[in-house]
């Protein structure tokens, strides 16, 4: 595991002229610092141990905490000063114990970036690969997508099948099912990333009770909180969290502020890792997956994935300073 950095040095923002697809968690496309104030984040050197693994209540295997997202991140091009920094990324990332990767078709080249980094690093294996049957309407067309996407990661299954944003969800829904009893897939599930969706989200799992369910929470969007992630809990579905940086917004809302002082006491060392233990210390929540690009953000964004969740005062303190 490598040690984090004293300070992310990045100052600059870039999200103009970025367009920002559905389900995106790119701090690192805003280009503002996930880091502390000086006086809230000394150097400290990466935890020892293993990271923080929860169970899928499906089955009871165990999988990390901390996972990453490709959406924007991995939608990029061949050149060496693209590719370089996404294969640092994706080697911290599992040389820290992580696993979980998700991705989709419709993220413009992301699987077939993925799909090659991963190939050319020998880390297809280990990696616990999660996309989606995404835009797509009727039985065939969810096939060949799937089929296609096994292509792009270059791999003969994967771990999770989720039907993205519910399009068309009862028909790809029994598709993935069809692809688990093959095989092909592990688990099931089903996505959205938008607040205004979370009952339709609920409706559909509480009567299909997929392996997983994905939906967008964060500090300032706990809209989860009133009945999809305790329906989870009740069901023993598996909740992947996207969109724990707010697309990278919340970033620019804390700049040049320092971390809440319970927030840091705990040992917390930025805003980045902040945002992402608010969000895994729902206990319905069994991963998130925030995307960057960049390799000390992912050395950064693992460190969420060490030591205790945030208990209800330390939560509060992180709401408190967006009131």
């Amino acid at each position: 595991m490598y040690t984090r950095r004293k300070f992310l040095t990045s100052t600059a923002i870039a999200a103009a002229g970025i367009s920002l697809a559905a389900c995106r968690d790119q701090a690192q496309a805003n280009g503002v610092p996930q880091s502390a104030t000086p006086a809230a984040a000394p150097a400290t050197a990466a935890p020892a141990g293993a990271l923080n693994s929860r169970a899928i209540p499906s089955s009871g295997e165990k999988i990390p905490v901390m996972g990453m997202g490709t959406s924007g991140s991995f939608e990029v091009g061949s050149s060496a000063g693209e590719l370089d920094p996404l294969r640092e990324v994706l080697k911290r990332f599992f040389a820290a114990g992580a696993t979980v990767i998700d991705t989709a078709p419709t993220y413009s080249v992301a699987e077939d970036v993925m799909g090659e980094l991963l190939a050319g690093q020998g880390l297809t294996a280990q990696a616990w690969l999660a996309t989606k049957l995404s835009g797509v309407t009727g039985r065939d067309a969810g096939l060949a997508q799937f089929n296609d996407s096994l292509r792009r990661l270059r791999t003969d299954k994967v771990a999770l099948l989720q039907v993205h944003n519910l399009r068309d969800v009862k028909t790809q829904l029994a598709l993935a099912r069809e692809l688990k009893a093959e095989g092909k897939v592990r688990y099931v599930g089903v996505t959205h990333y938008v607040e205004s969706a979370q009952d339709e989200l609920a409706d559909i799992v509480q009567a299909e009770k997929p392996d997983f369910l994905q939906i967008n929470y964060s500090v300032v969007s706990r809209g989860a909180e009133k009945r999809v992630l305790p329906l989870a809990q009740d069901l023993g579905v598996a909740v992947m969290i996207n969109r724990a940086f707010e697309d990278g917004k919340l970033f620019s809302q804390v700049r040049d502020k320092a971390l809440p002082e319970a927030v840091a006491a705990a040992g917390v060392g930025s805003w980045a890792q902040a945002f992402l233990k608010f969000a895994l210390s729902h206990p319905a929540v069994t991963v998130v997956i925030p995307a960057t690009g960049k390799p000390d953000r992912q050395s950064d964004n693992l460190l969420a994935g060490y030591g205790p969740d945030l208990d209800e005062a330390q939560r509060q303190a992180l709401i408190a300073a967006f009131a």
